[in-house]
């Protein structure tokens, strides 16, 4: 559905956009993440036509973003950072206004406003002035202007920036309710809020995207990068680590039988507590259970296992991985 390829954007002299390339498939929401000034608005800018890239490819359903931008709008909805609201308007007039703006034929103008103001959550408020209207409320008019031609593209920057709690819930809800018919990018810089709503993760840092990480209920379950652990560089799957405690063993004999347990893939050695107990990190793919054969290993040599126990780098711990 979204396809970028080998994308640059100049201002001048500063890059802000690196040759970045990435594909979002038909009815996922994907998280755009990233530190401010990673390059987020600058690549949705491009991929919603309001700027052209210098460089590279953008197509969206199948149109190019550069040569045919008008069927590109009609597929696409876009909600800015800073919502474009027209404050003395109603909710309603707002909303007609931007379905002529959109080319929405009159004969289905009404109707497509009521689906938009019923999927937004504004049936209460149609007839109210959006001047007068909450953060939260002003919110769900920007993505109501954003659904009222009926795009099979959301992009939404920052949806939730500013937002109190309960209206980031609000509009989470919203966001995860309308990825049911829809294909959503979304950039925020929030990791709990991606984690909630994403099943994918695309991570952009210094106009370079840094990585790409599947989720599986908010947990990260395989990443292709370029900063793997040792000889699985460019894994698709984020290894896990199992800690462990050994007493009455040699550093240098527990390090060689663990790291000839298949599927290792690498053994450190952690902080000893006494000078007779040592700790291990054992970095391994979760496709695979190792426990009960690690358990054996250090039997079978007469050590003692004092403490055994997983542990998965956690989205902060990757994020900040991946955002050096």
């Amino acid at each position: 559905m979204i396809e970028v390829q080998n994308v640059t954007k100049n201002y001048g002299p500063f890059q802000a956009l690196k040759d970045i390339s990435f594909q979002v498939d038909t009815g996922q929401i994907v998280g755009f993440l990233g530190p401010n000034g990673a390059g987020k608005t600058t690549t949705m800018r491009i991929l919603t036509c309001f700027m052209p890239a210098s460089s590279g490819h953008v197509t969206i359903a199948g149109y190019d973003v550069f040569k045919e931008s008008r069927e590109v709008r009609k597929r696409v909805g876009y909600l800015p950072e800073n919502v474009p609201l027209y404050p003395e308007m109603t909710v309603t007039k707002y909303l007609r206004y931007m379905a002529k703006i959109r080319s929405v034929p009159r004969s289905n103008v009404s109707q497509q406003l009521d689906n938009a103001i019923e999927a937004c959550g504004l049936t209460e408020r149609r007839h109210q002035i959006i001047g007068q209207l909450s953060r939260g409320f002003r919110q769900r008019v920007g993505l109501a202007q954003a659904l009222i031609h009926e795009p099979d593209v959301l992009i939404l920057d920052e949806p939730t920036s500013g937002l109190d709690p309960r209206q980031i819930v609000e509009i989470r809800e919203l966001i995860r309710g309308l990825g049911r018919e829809r294909t959503i990018l979304f950039s925020t810089h929030i990791l709990p809020e991606a984690s909630l709503m994403c099943e994918r993760l695309i991570i952009i840092s210094k106009g370079e995207i840094t990585g790409d990480v599947e989720l599986e209920n908010g947990r990260a379950v395989s990443r292709q990068d370029d900063l793997s652990l040792s000889d699985v560089e460019n894994s698709h799957t984020t290894p896990v680590t199992l800690s462990l405690e050994v007493a009455g063993a040699p550093v240098d004999d527990v390090l060689a039988a663990l790291e000839d347990i298949p599927d290792v893939i690498q053994v450190e050695q952690s902080a000893s507590r006494t000078d007779d107990i040592t700790g291990f990190h054992l970095h391994y793919m979760p496709a695979t259970d190792i426990r009960a054969e690690v358990a054996e290993t250090i039997v079978e040599h007469g050590w003692q296992l004092l403490e055994m126990h997983t542990t998965e780098m956690s989205l902060e711990e990757l994020f900040l991985s991946l955002t050096v």
